[in-house]
């Protein structure tokens, strides 16, 4: 593949701005009406991230073909939206007929070519992917809300238990959807590693013009059933029993994936009274949006191997340490430490630029890297994205 080529002639297509998106939309609706049902009726806020996504992801098969582990978790996740191998072929048929629409005469028979065969990368990886996972796994998971908190006014505290086995590993992310949001899934990180009674806690941010966070916050209830889809993310997950020790940096709900880290360590702690030390670095804005502070606290009295520290940016009253929990992070021993990062976009760039400036090197820092997600974290749909209502 010519991998110049593939993405000099994305560049140029994306110029064209939102017009790209709706001639793609409008030549997939037309040729097969029948997928139409698969998206959410309103897409005013998801066509130009579906796009958007899609053509950057093409655009570096090459790059894709030598490290498939994202395709093939995309390809797992897609069987939630009852996407099967046609309809690849109809999201391949249409992305070219866009391409030839606004490339004009540079849409020749040898960029068609590489184009198509790039597509046909992805689209064989996912395929395979969805069709080796059918043979163990549901399409998706019916899950029970068995518990719903109000912690402050903008956040609550989920407990969904999944009707079947689920399993993931601490740091992973779910996308769910809730039956006053159909076909609007989003993505959650579990809070807690594990447990016997299946049992999953969520927590939820409500996003200010967000299509799904705020109906969660404000109308769930318990009793109603959701839907999960497959567990994705590798790069906030530790290796049990791993010894090495851990600076945790965490804005927001970005602290779920790493309470359910911590609460994997604490498990490991009771079994065998031996844990790496851990240092987790909780960044707020204002000085209540500390929601688990209560825990957190007593589990650093109790715990000799964890450290708890409270950051908050923008309360000047605020009595304990302030300012960007990144800059707060990076002033912290780093040698011999793996740090996790997980917040919004802005955060985790942030705290990274801080870290890599105090001498941490990038393979001791981890953070969640879906690459191929359009810059707005908070839609998702039926595509060759991965993003979320994500805090």
């Amino acid at each position: 593949m010519d991998a110049y080529a593939l993405q000099r002639s994305w560049d140029q297509v994306t110029k064209h701005g939102e017009q790209v998106a709706l001639y793609f939309y409008s030549h997939l609706f037309v040729s097969h009406p029948e997928v139409r049902s698969m998206f959410p009726l309103a897409m005013s806020n998801q066509r130009d991230k579906f796009v958007s996504a899609l053509g950057r992801i093409v655009s570096h098969a090459d790059q894709i073909e030598n490290d498939a582990a994202f395709l093939q978790h995309l390809g797992r996740d897609h069987r939630k939206y009852a996407v099967v191998a046609e309809h690849y072929n109809a999201v391949g048929a249409s992305l070219c007929a866009t391409l030839k629409h606004f490339l004009g005469s540079e849409w020749d028979e040898d960029l068609a070519m590489q184009w198509t065969a790039a597509y046909q990368v992805v689209a064989r990886i996912m395929v395979e992917a969805a069709e080796m996972s059918s043979e163990s796994s549901p399409d998706w998971w019916d899950a029970d809300v068995v518990s719903v908190e109000r912690r402050t006014m903008d956040l609550t505290l989920l407990t969904v238990r999944p009707r079947r086995a689920f399993q993931f590993l601490p740091g992973q992310s779910v996308s769910m959807e809730i039956p006053q949001r159909p076909r609007l899934w989003r993505y959650f990180s579990p809070a807690n590693a594990p447990r016997r009674d299946g049992s999953i806690d969520l927590h939820v941010q409500q996003i200010d013009g967000g299509q799904v966070s705020p109906t969660v916050v404000r109308s769930l209830k318990v009793g109603d059933t959701v839907k999960l889809g497959a567990p994705v993310g590798e790069r906030l997950t530790r290796r049990e029993g791993d010894a090495r020790d851990l600076l945790m940096v965490a804005g927001g709900t970005g602290l779920a994936p790493l309470l359910a880290v911590l609460e994997q360590i604490d498990l490991e702690w009771q079994r065998s009274r031996t844990a790496p030390g851990v240092h987790l670095l909780h960044g707020v804005r204002m000085a209540w949006h500390l929601y688990d502070r209560p825990r957190l606290r007593e589990l650093a009295q109790k715990r000799p191997w964890f450290d708890y520290t409270e950051v908050v940016s923008d309360d000047p009253s605020y009595p304990g340490t302030r300012g960007k929990v990144g800059t707060v992070a990076a002033r912290q021993v780093l040698d011999g430490r793996t740090a996790m990062v997980c917040g919004g976009p802005q955060m985790v760039a942030h705290t990274l630029e801080r870290l890599a400036a105090a001498g941490m090197q990038p393979e001791h820092i981890k953070y969640e890297n879906f690459y191929y997600v359009a810059a707005d974290a908070h839609t998702a749909q039926p595509a060759l994205t991965r993003s979320g209502d994500k805090k």
